[in-house]
């Protein structure tokens, strides 16, 4: 049995950071989640990163005894690291240097599945190991000066080619993945034609996106094949699935489950990623997951926002969903600590309980079927392929049978009333 690496975790506490408790506790969780056992944990209060080591020289001598008290393998550091300074840190600890991104890499790298999620995640690794070539550039031995190709060292000459590579796998795998992207731009268009809504759930990851998902589909669905994965750890959902919730008056729209967010999300990944968060920037409406159980979760909503910032899904409508409400109800919930913001605008549910789930589907029908109109129609005998229509598109309220037709109240598509108004009966 291969044995786990034990691992130091490191950050610096730039100007008393109040959220820098809870992303050391991310890291850890990060850590864990790539199987690396954390066996120490050190900080620093800084005003700004040290560019050469991180951490101030006498900070690192303390590091370098604790790796050797703690038998540590490892040290991963809670900030993205230059080159330079993985190269710095290596030579004086005398072990392997990773980062937070590192982590979030190897984990999307273990649970990408699709071709789709595999390609973008190999992109953002390559792109992320792509500056980094350069800091081996001193270990590469060189040989002979002066300018021109022909005189440059076989280290220069090896860390040429092997930039070249790089760079010519990524051009083949962006080629691979534009591919993929144009087909889920077609089945978007195709969607957008059918006029039917578009619903993508949002929110931090782990917050419960999968899960909501899957309730619905048990609410609304028999057909369990169609259940997205779903399991309580960062990043259990890399691929976006699209689900058709049909519901019992014969509204319906599409849910879209994403990738979650997180705190110093790599840029590399959100730029790899796009094409497939694209769905949740032409959605029609926002559904922002908040684990309201975690002590965290205002600051979570803050790095969900900023995220749908940079993808320009920030204008979107929103409902807020504050899930695990029956884990946070144990907890001493004050009164202080209610949501204040968007008040009209949040469902308090449970999904794993299926608590206030009904409320969500209500409330997300305001939002997003508010081009429907309730009307009564008469409608000839002869005339039945309307009512047929009527009874697979609309939502058929009462029905009674008159001499010289059905009498039927319903709600429907304007656009369906437009069509059928000639049979509309005014009181």
């Amino acid at each position: 049995m291969e044995q786990r690496q034990k691992a130091i975790l490191l950050g610096a506490n730039l100007n008393n950071n109040a959220d820098f408790n809870n992303s050391m506790e991310e890291l850890c969780n990060l850590a864990k989640a790539c199987d690396i056992e954390t066996v120490g944990e050190m900080s620093q209060n800084l005003s700004r990163i040290n560019p050469i080591h991180y951490f101030g020289r006498g900070k690192l001598e303390e590091v370098l005894e604790f790796v050797k008290e703690r038998e540590a393998d490892l040290v991963i550091f809670n900030d993205e690291l230059s080159p330079s300074q993985v190269r710095n840190l290596e030579e004086v600890l005398k072990c392997r240097v990773i980062d937070r991104t590192v982590l979030i890499l190897d984990i999307f790298a273990n649970r990408a599945k699709t071709k789709e999620a595999q390609l973008q995640v190999e992109i953002a690794r390559l792109q992320y190991m792509l500056p980094r070539l350069a800091g081996a550039s001193d270990a590469l031995g060189r040989q002979g000066g002066g300018s021109g190709l022909r005189n440059k060292g076989t280290g220069e000459k090896k860390l040429e080619l092997d930039h070249r590579k790089l760079e010519d796998r990524i051009s083949a795998l962006n080629k691979e993945l534009e591919v993929l992207v144009a087909q889920r731009q077609n089945q978007r268009k195709r969607r957008k034609k059918n006029e039917v809504p578009v619903i993508a759930l949002v929110g931090y990851t782990n917050a419960g996106k999968s899960t909501i998902m899957n309730t619905m589909l048990g609410m609304y669905h028999s057909d369990m094949e169609k259940q997205v994965f779903e399991k309580d750890m960062l990043f259990a959902t890399l691929e976006t699935s699209v689900r058709n919730i049909s519901l019992p008056d014969h509204k319906s729209f599409l849910l879209t489950d994403t990738v979650g967010f997180i705190s110093k999300l790599p840029h590399h990944l959100v730029k790899a990623f796009r094409s497939t968060l694209e769905e949740v920037a032409e959605a029609d409406l926002l559904l922002h997951v908040v684990d309201y159980s975690n002590p965290n979760y205002k600051r979570q909503i803050e790095v969900t926002k900023e995220t749908l910032k940079e993808l320009g899904a920030d204008n979107i409508p929103e409902i807020y969903a504050y899930n695990k409400i029956d884990l946070r109800l144990s907890e001493d919930n004050s009164e202080k600590d209610k949501p204040e913001a968007e008040t009209d605008n949040i469902i308090m549910i449970s999904a794993k309980k299926k608590l206030g789930m009904e409320q969500l589907t209500d409330r997300i029908k305001e939002q997003v079927f508010k081009d429907y109109v309730e009307l009564e129609m008469l409608i000839p005998y002869d005339k039945g392929n309307v009512v047929a229509y009527f009874n697979e598109h609309a939502a058929i309220k009462s029905t009674k049978y008159e001499a010289d037709g059905i009498w039927i109240t319903l709600e429907c598509k304007k656009a369906d009333y437009e069509k059928f108004k000639q049979y509309e009966k005014v009181k």
